[in-house]
């Protein structure tokens, strides 16, 4: 098994939507199965954009290299199912699957592995790192360490209605509203884009949204209007909307998993004073914690980002947490 090959399997099925998340082995010579921790490392794009291949190789690589089985799910996107229901259930439920034993289940045919189910951590990036978020909360039993990448947090703040005339900028001025709105019709509800939020393909390479889709171009047109949460959230159009459902800024208390947060200085698309919000009251309910500011860095950096360069190291000491928490597998 490589990192172009990982095994796939599915974990959810929903209203004819089937939902699979990707499975990277580290290295094992043992002959009788041993314990592996558990690292979830979900996809960005707005919840609207994006699939299980669309994550950065080299942090699964270093996952992998820590000894950690490395789950990369695919989840149903917005706006066809709002984020509560669709993309942070789906999360949710891959979390339960482990801890049922399901994973375990499906180990038992690769040989010499089993998962470690007390100790499952998760991160992700962008609209990832919110649903990793996401299961520190209303869940059975949460994750036991959680690592944040510009994850999108605090949906009081104001920014959030904001327009991004540089966002904007990108868009054809010929989309129509019943050219967009042709998103709500795809059934089932899509587990994949051809494009993520940052232009990434699967290959890796740099290539801008195709405007010509639908998807791409509602994706892109919410965010440059300051309207991603009407379009993922629906109770968002409320004149009081409730928040605390999804926003793990307004879920932190002492028993919220031991958190960490990378986020770029120069972020435009997520600020990094909204999780300067998030660790703070991390900081103030107790819980350990940790932030590194990555100097000069915009969203969405880790899928640009060298091995070896300034942003590697720094965005590395999340990882360096989440093994404070969880531990190598065995070497």
């Amino acid at each position: 098994m490589s990192l172009e090959t990982p095994l796939t399997v599915l974990y959810k099925e929903a209203n004819s939507s089937n939902i699979t998340t990707d499975v990277y082995l580290p290295p094992s010579t043992s002959a009788s199965p041993q314990k592996y921790p558990v690292v979830i490392d979900i996809h960005g794009g707005a919840f609207m954009l994006g699939h299980s291949r669309m994550v950065s190789l080299s942090q699964v690589n270093d996952c992998l290299e820590r000894g950690w089985i490395v789950l990369v799910p695919n989840h149903r996107l917005c706006p066809g199912v709002d984020v509560l229901d669709g993309p942070m259930q789906d999360i949710r439920d891959l979390l339960s699957w482990v801890y049922d034993g399901h994973l375990d289940a499906i180990l038992a045919d690769q040989g010499g592995y089993r998962a470690d189910l007390e100790n499952v951590a998760a991160f992700g990036t962008s609209s990832g790192g919110t649903l990793a978020l996401g299961l520190a909360f209303n869940v059975p039993k949460p994750a036991k360490a959680i690592l944040s990448l510009y994850g999108a947090v605090h949906f009081t703040d104001p920014f959030w209605t904001k327009s991004l005339p540089h966002v904007a900028a990108k868009i054809p001025p010929n989309l129509t509203e019943e050219f967009l709105n042709k998103i709500y019709d795809e059934h089932p509800v899509p587990t994949d884009s051809s494009v993520s939020l940052e232009g990434q393909t699967e290959s890796g390479a740099s290539k801008g949204p195709n405007f010509s889709q639908p998807r791409d171009a509602f994706a892109f047109t919410q965010i440059a209007s300051g309207t991603v949460l009407s379009a993922i959230y629906p109770d968002s159009k409320s004149t009081d909307p409730d928040f605390k459902k999804i926003d793990p800024v307004q879920n932190v208390s002492p028993i919220f998993p031991p958190t960490y947060i990378v986020h770029g200085m120069a972020d435009t698309m997520v600020p990094v004073e909204l999780s300067r919000e998030l660790f703070k009251r991390l900081q103030d309910a107790g819980v350990p914690c940790g932030m590194t500011e990555v100097p000069g860095e915009e969203h969405t950096f880790a899928s640009m980002m060298k091995v070896g360069s300034q942003t590697w190291w720094l965005q590395r000491k999340g990882f360096d947490f989440l093994e404070g928490v969880i531990g190598k597998g065995p070497q």
